[in-house]
């Protein structure tokens, strides 16, 4: 299991990557973050039966949200900002990870060229985020329960 601020890091090292490729790549933002965090953490869940990072997912009006996160980048639209060494480490520790980095690089490639606006929409279509009340954890089990057989190892496509 990671640090949150980990697997932020390597979402900003990622997007910035992008960026840098691609003019027509926006730049990362909070709730967008959130979101992706969100799909990661739905993705550990169903393949490996662990979470990504310990904290947990709470349902706010506009969709899921790592609180502590939110916390961090308050005021801020887009979080890419100066990319760091340490940044840059966390980066690489994660995609040293096979399965860590196959679930992230997973995500990325499905959700991560999606608009914020988007991604709240399609988790505000999905039950867990649904079916729990406003400001409460969306449990383990009903994001567990939802995105097994929609998120596979590659193994399980064998």
């Amino acid at each position: 299991m990671y640090d949150v601020f980990k697997v932020v890091n390597w979402l900003r090292v990622k997007n910035n990557a992008d960026m840098r490729t691609n003019p027509n790549v926006e730049e990362l933002t909070q709730m967008k973050t959130m979101k992706l965090l969100y799909y990661i953490q739905a993705a550990s869940l169903s393949i490996t039966g662990h979470r990504m990072f310990n904290n947990d997912i709470v349902a706010w009006r506009y969709g899921p949200v790592v609180e502590e996160v939110h916390e961090k980048y308050r005021g801020h639209r887009g979080i890419v900002g100066e990319i760091t060494e340490r940044d840059l480490n966390n980066y690489s520790e994660l995609q040293n990870d096979y399965e860590a980095s196959s679930i992230l690089n997973s995500i990325y490639d499905v959700y991560g060229y999606s608009s914020a606006y988007d991604l709240m929409r399609q988790t505000h279509s999905e039950k867990p985020w649904q079916e729990t009340p406003q400001s409460e954890v969306i449990s383990d089990k009903a994001i567990k329960d939802f995105y097994s057989g929609v998120f596979v190892s590659d193994e399980d496509k064998k």
